[in-house]
């Protein structure tokens, strides 16, 4: 078969409908399990008479959890098979996000927590794999964008939902409670659609022809090929690069602060609005659907001008300088919360380039381990920043206070990401472009 320009496109779209919608679905589940523990907040601190600190740890915990398989889970996604991988994750957090709607002090919430943490890791390092066995390096940062588009919509959707959901009053259990098992059992039903439907490779893809399977399996080959003849790295010797330590801090600065902002964005909402839980939670929920534009723009962006990079940085530094907006004293409500949809626009926009870049010079092991590494670096800050949250209220700490610290983190991060040298990208910019015909 002759793979002229109409046929390769007629192929990326089909590999894009067939693995796309997918793994969209499992991180929306993913970050929304992960996540709702920022709404159920708003009730269960009366409830369970926990503090804000209390709440900063168990929020944070969850990204210690995770830390214990970072590596493995991307490397058994490299090196066995992403379909009972995924699947493993989702059937065993399912089942523990759910649980947390039985917590009663704060030693079995933070339990909960860590063990939600451990039974998700792997799972979006493994993501980020598992792409680059489907998409061509020229493609990735769209294919990104396509699945991290799961994240504010999974909040944008949450926060209605949960709003919802708050309300309820059955079977003598609160509606925080059902919150935790309405959001958290679905995980488990797509552990098993995972297992029947996800595909690991091309060369095990029945619904590509044995052609297609060829041309795209011999793709992916020259690219890999094209990176080893850049400089064949070990793993050790990726993790000796000064590119990944820099996206690592780059990671772990900004994650200090997006984090924290996401995960406490309901209790700022209410804090500065005065209003009440379900408004603050409508109000969080435009803060998030503003993103869906930014990770679809952005993924686009950096594809189109190929340079995902500085579509990475000009992410961040914009969400700095609308949240530093926002921060400023003496504003009221209405410009404050239109200074956060500005932020909610880009907020999202810098992850789909980010995690581009990682797989843009390193070959296909010393990758996975580069990309464990990076996340635990971005995992960490989500402990640090959740857990300083909790702190800093505790204490009395103004909201603009908070806003303006969580700006700080956005510009240091970004300006981390612009040290970062790309050396290898024009080369295989072009191996991928001469091998299309």
């Amino acid at each position: 078969m002759s793979f002229d320009s109409i046929a390769i496109q007629r192929l990326r779209r089909k590999v894009a409908w067939r693995i796309l919608p997918l793994t969209i679905l499992l991180y929306l589940a993913a970050y929304l399990d992960r996540a709702n523990v920022g709404f159920a907040k708003l009730r269960m601190k009366s409830d369970l008479g926990f503090s804000e600190e209390v709440f900063g740890i168990g929020i944070g915990i969850f990204f210690l959890g995770y830390l214990t398989l970072e590596i493995p889970g991307a490397l058994l996604v490299e090196r066995w098979s992403a379909r009972k991988w995924f699947a493993r994750i989702l059937v065993t957090w399912g089942l523990l996000s759910a649980a947390t709607a039985l917590v009663e002090t704060p030693a079995q919430f933070y339990t909960v927590r860590f063990l939600l943490g451990v039974a998700e890791a792997g799972f979006f390092p493994g993501l980020i794999v598992y792409f680059t066995h489907w998409f061509p390096a020229g493609e990735r940062a769209r294919a990104m964008s396509g699945f991290i588009v799961a994240v504010p919509l999974s909040l944008a959707l949450g926060a209605p939902i949960s709003s919802l959901l708050l309300d309820v009053d059955w079977l003598g259990w609160r509606g925080w409670q059902w919150l935790f098992i309405v959001e958290g059992l679905p995980a488990v039903l797509l552990g098993f659609i995972t297992l029947r439907f996800l595909t690991d490779r091309p060369r095990d893809a029945r619904w590509l022809t044995p052609a297609e399977r060829d041309y795209l399996e011999g793709q992916l080959a020259r690219e890999a090929q094209a990176k080893e003849q850049t400089g064949r790295f070990t793993i050790g010797q990726a993790l000796r690069t000064p590119n990944v330590w820099l996206l690592a801090l780059g990671i772990f600065a900004t994650n200090t602060g997006g984090y924290a902002m996401s995960f406490w964005m309901p209790t700022t909402v209410k804090s500065l609005s005065g209003g009440s839980d379900s408004s603050a939670l409508l109000y969080s929920g435009l803060f998030y659907a503003c993103g869906l534009a930014g990770v679809i723009y952005s993924g686009f962006a950096a594809d189109r001008t190929g340079n995902p990079k500085w579509t990475c940085i000009a992410g961040q530094w914009s969400t700095g300088l609308f949240l530093a907006a926002s921060a400023i004293p003496g504003q009221p409500f209405w410009m404050v919360m239109a200074w956060l949809v500005l932020t909610g626009l880009v907020a999202h926009s810098w992850p789909p380039p980010f995690w581009a870049l990682p797989t843009a010079t390193l070959t296909a092991s010393a990758a996975a381990a580069s990309i464990g590494v990076i996340n635990m670096c971005a995992n960490l800050a989500g402990y640090l920043g959740n857990h300083l949250m909790g702190w800093l209220r505790d204490r009395g700490s103004s909201e603009s206070t908070i806003l303006f610290l969580l700006a700080c983190c956005y510009l240091l991060g970004g300006l981390i990401v612009s040290r970062v040298r790309l050396r290898a990208a024009p080369l295989l910019s072009k191996v991928v472009t001469t091998n299309d015909p």
